[in-house]
């Protein structure tokens, strides 16, 4: 999608700059994994016993470990080249990933991480895939979580990366057990939607419900998920996470720019969390406030 600088009321397209190497790429990338994917980085170039070497190796904020492959020619066989890493690393103790986690993350973000090991996720960067790309990754939506993200960089050191939308042309089957988009969702363990559900009081669970709907109505993309601490909802990232109590809503959320309540609080920086404005309540009468705060959340992301 080619972006443009308006200059007198005229749009003047911007030039794309282009990459020499993948390894220029991924130093870019590297250092804002928390920021572009909501990824915790763990590991540059790791080397597996089946004698490859994992691009880049990082934990999102749900506890899923991710693998990111960056392809620069339409001819790298990337997606098969990271399903045999996925492969590699399943098969490996969950004690070692949890020990990358100790070492590499601070001590408050890496107890707050409970590993997914069902559930990995593949990321595949590049600036074109071709159909052959997009036909594996459709085959294999219903049993991996195998995302496809496209990157521009312009002048000005603009960047860019967005998620590949891959239509199906097949209408049966479902996203992975794990994900699901506008509806309930599962996590193929204990943690689901309703056990979350559960946790509040008749009325909180009548306020939850409406507020649920709200969400899953911004867009199409939005997918939930329940994991141990919450449940998430994401855009290209998290944009919030919703903590039943027996009497309250706490909802996280990525950015306030606009609260002219003051309802939302900050948590501080020294936390280290993405999702960095707590806003809790109980009264209906808030909740059209609340989304209001969640809109500016998922704009941030959408």
């Amino acid at each position: 999608m080619p972006l443009y600088r308006i200059v007198e009321s005229k749009f003047l397209p911007l030039k794309q700059q282009p990459i020499q190497r993948e390894k220029d790429l991924q130093r870019l990338v590297e250092p804002n994994l928390l920021e572009l994917l909501d990824v915790h980085f763990l590991e540059t170039e790791y080397s597996t016993t089946s004698g490859g070497r994992i691009d880049t190796l990082g934990v999102d904020r749900t506890g899923a470990p991710v693998i990111i492959e960056y392809k620069r020619n339409q001819n790298d066989n990337v997606i098969n080249q990271a399903l045999s890493y996925r492969k590699w690393l399943t098969a490996q103790k969950p004690e070692f990933f949890e020990m990358l986690i100790s070492k590499r993350l601070l001590a408050d973000v890496a107890r707050s991480i409970e590993v997914d090991w069902k559930h990995p996720r593949i990321i595949c960067i590049a600036e074109t895939f071709n159909r052959f790309d997009i036909d594996t990754a459709d085959v294999l939506l219903p049993v991996f979580r195998v995302e496809l993200m496209t990157y521009r960089i312009y002048e000005d050191d603009i960047f860019s990366l967005e998620p590949l939308q891959i239509v199906s042309e097949r209408q049966t089957g479902s996203p992975p057990d794990s994900i699901q988009t506008n509806g309930p969702a599962i996590d193929g363990g204990q943690h689901s939607v309703e056990s979350h559900r559960s946790r509040g009081s008749t009325e909180t669970q009548a306020l939850f419900d409406d507020l649920r709907a709200r969400i899953l109505a911004l867009g199409p993309q939005v997918v939930e998920r329940a994991v141990q601490p919450y449940i998430g909802y994401r855009a290209s990232k998290n944009f919030a996470e919703i903590h039943i109590q027996r009497s309250a809503i706490r909802v996280a959320l990525r950015g306030i720019y606009n609260d002219p309540q003051g309802k939302a609080v900050k948590v501080p920086d020294s936390h280290k969390w993405t999702l960095n404005w707590l806003v809790t309540f109980s009264n209906p009468t808030d909740l059209d406030y609340v989304m209001s705060l969640i809109e500016q959340s998922y704009n941030d992301v959408a």
